[in-house]
């Protein structure tokens, strides 16, 4: 299916766009992570904040660089909202090294995917699309429990391209993995009533629309769009119900025991899975970020803090009147086997997939895997929390070439750590800022007193809490680079820092636009236990002072706020970041941005795409042959109207975007 040739741009007035931007940020925060930033901050343990270390690593000088002062929201320095849109696909600063005229920002009130000139966009798959056999057409009136367990998932959020996959190498044919992280009701059901919250029956059905969707496509050709084989071989529904083994050292575990599953060995359902990774060895990660919302601790007893640390409270979203395993007075358990890292195997729709205890619980953004020099895998992870931390996973066993019954274990037995970043080692202010991996898990054997191993992986961030980690703001996606090795984080913000806990203006008091570190381990080894870092990337608006894009002259590059997902193409200085916040921060829809790192153009900042009004840019994976770019829409429409894929429902539809040279 092709997008619709008619033109999609709808212009709401301008009146409307400030409440749209309070709108957009409740809803997200109410259904995506329960209302986190309303709540008190989990970790108030007394360890370093990442502000107090990184003001010291970016130099005033650096940073006022092409500083012209701070505009406001309606003031851009691209120009007037007005402008931007009068002027669509043409940016500033001319094509870049991707070969493509970089857009102008578009405000946050326009419901249009916007893409540069020369490439179209058309839908792959949308939110209620047949994947199973014997699923219906999509209803809005007429949905159910059965149906959507057989449809694809709600809000699209990690993504997976795929080429050929089993018994098919061809360049057209693939297969495509996407987490279905959270759900809107509100959007979902016609008449929602938002003041008296689901019933049993739309619980269930939301309960149906999280998990992931797996579905085989096709195309005919490089100048064609992606298109989904609605009776693909391998095509696969994970929802609430699916059964999961649970591997690693904490399964078994009585705190994972419940009255359903005596055994703690078998958890029905993954929530809340946002970023992920793929393996090596052909398969998927997905991790369980926001999980604690789906629980209602009303009458609770929590005399450890256990609960609070994880940010789980007296309110939910109504799921124990469809589940009781919800109600965690009924079920105290049920909570602690969520929060982990799983593994499915996409290419084996019969497969049970794993949840893995050796990499730890928290909320999870996400887990990417590089090999270390001895064939040990490694796993990145960021804990999405405003002041929590970075951890990564040494795998114990090594990967074997072609072996993936036994690679398939790896990330069972092993070692797992949280970083501490430190400053010394600076000489210009700049560079060579240094770190350390401390150990929570190392041989078998917990480093953390008073905790054992088991205790350690369930109860990850109490267990960090002790060691003296550094404090972040809400880091999310964790990459290694695969080209180079270097290892790129996006802190997406955190508005809770103080200005007593940072040192100059970066990162900042109050750091609503983020910022993206980069650190090389010792000897690029991805075991070593130590690492030299460095900002690249503090984001905002290119005229505010406290911005920083990695030396460049900021008269030349996209303004960008919310750094969320990064991703990588073919070449080996290209970072790619999709945004998570731009509407309520600096006005604009969120989009996906190319930035340079390394060459002439280190820190040249510029805007791909943008996606439609009130939705958030996730997933972002660039096709093997570096011509077009497969994006997640996640909740267009959220707080503000949206027709989004414009197909003629009543109803926006996340889900999977593709965008393709339309000119050879």
């Amino acid at each position: 299916m092709s997008a619709p040739t008619a033109p999609r741009r709808t212009l709401l007035p301008l009146s409307v766009l400030s409440q749209h931007l309070t709108n957009r940020s409740a809803k997200t925060c109410q259904y995506r992570c329960g209302d986190q930033c309303s709540q008190p901050v989990p970790n108030t343990s007394a360890n370093t904040y990442f502000g107090d270390i990184v003001a010291a690593s970016v130099s005033r000088r650096s940073v006022l660089q092409g500083a012209a002062g701070t505009a406001v929201v309606t003031s851009l320095a691209w120009g007037t909202a007005e402008q931007a849109v009068a002027a669509p696909g043409k940016g500033r600063g001319g094509k870049n090294l991707a070969g493509f005229e970089p857009i102008a920002p578009t405000p946050a009130h326009v419901d249009d995917l916007v893409v540069p000139e020369g490439y179209d966009w058309a839908p792959v798959i949308s939110w209620g699309d047949p994947v199973e056999a014997g699923a219906p057409a999509f209803d809005v009136h007429n949905q159910s429990v059965e149906a959507q367990k057989k449809q694809a998932g709600y809000n699209a959020d990690y993504l997976s391209l795929r080429r050929g996959g089993k018994g098919n190498n061809g360049a057209n044919k693939g297969l495509i993995v996407f987490n279905n992280e959270y759900t809107n009701p509100e959007l979902m059901f016609p008449g929602y009533d938002e003041a008296a919250g689901p019933t049993a029956e739309q619980a269930a059905i939301e309960m149906a629309a999280h998990g992931m969707t797996i579905v085989e496509v096709a195309r005919k050709g490089q100048f064609a769009p992606w298109t989904y084989d609605k009776n693909g071989a391998r095509n696969r529904r994970i929802h609430a119900w699916t059964p999961f083994a649970v591997s690693g050292p904490a399964a078994g575990h009585d705190a994972l025991k419940t009255s359903a599953d005596p055994t703690g060995r078998t958890v029905l359902g993954t929530l809340n899975n946002c970023a992920g990774g793929d393996t090596p060895w052909g398969t998927t990660l997905s991790g369980e970020e926001n999980f604690h919302q789906y629980f209602n601790a009303t009458g609770a007893e929590d005399p450890e803090g256990k609960l609070a640390r994880y940010g789980i409270s007296a309110s939910g979203r109504g799921w124990e009147q469809a589940d009781e395993r919800f109600m965690i007075t009924s079920e105290p358990n049920e909570v602690n086997r969520f929060g982990w890292i799983v593994e499915i195997d996409p290419d084996d729709p019969n497969s049970t997939p794993v949840k893995h205890t050796a990499l730890g619980r928290f909320k999870h953004e996400g887990a990417t895997i590089r090999l270390a020099a001895d064939g040990r895998a490694v796993a990145y992870m960021g804990d999405d929390e405003r002041f929590d931390y970075v951890y990564k996973f040494v795998s114990k066993g090594r990967y074997r070439q072609g072996d993936k019954k036994h690679n398939m274990t790896l990330l069972s037995e092993g070692d797992l750590y949280v970083a501490r970043f430190t400053g010394d080692g600076f000489e210009d202010g700049i560079n060579d800022g240094t770190g350390e991996w401390i150990g929570l898990v190392v041989d078998g054997r917990s480093k953390v007193p008073g905790m054992s191993v088991a205790e350690v992986l369930i109860w990850t961030r109490l267990a960090a809490d002790k060691m003296g980690p550094t404090k972040m703001d809400r880091p999310e996606d964790v990459e290694p680079n695969p080209h180079t090795g270097k290892v790129y984080a996006a802190m997406t913000n955190n508005t809770r820092r103080a200005p007593s806990q940072i040192d100059e203006a970066n990162p900042r008091a109050n750091n609503k636009f983020g910022h993206v570190i980069e650190w090389t381990e010792d000897g690029n080894d991805a075991a070593a236990l130590t690492f030299t870092w460095q900002i690249v990337l503090i984001a905002g608006r290119p005229e505010d002072p406290s911005t920083y894009f990695y030396g460049y002259d900021k008269s030349l590059v996209s303004p960008i706020s919310c750094p969320d997902n990064v991703a990588f193409d073919s070449q080996p200085d290209h970072l790619w970041l999709a945004t998570d916040g731009a509407p309520g921060t600096i006005g604009t829809c969120d989009g996906m941005f190319l930035m340079p790192t390394a060459g002439e153009d280190k820190g040249k900042v510029q805007q791909f795409l943008s996606v439609p009004a009130g939705a958030e840019c996730c997933g972002p994976v660039v096709s093997w042959d570096d011509r077009s770019v497969l994006v997640c829409v996640q909740h267009p429409g959220e707080g503000l109207p949206s027709n989004y894929p414009y197909l003629g429902d009543s109803v926006p539809r996340p889900g999977v975007a593709h965008v393709y040279r339309s000119k050879r």
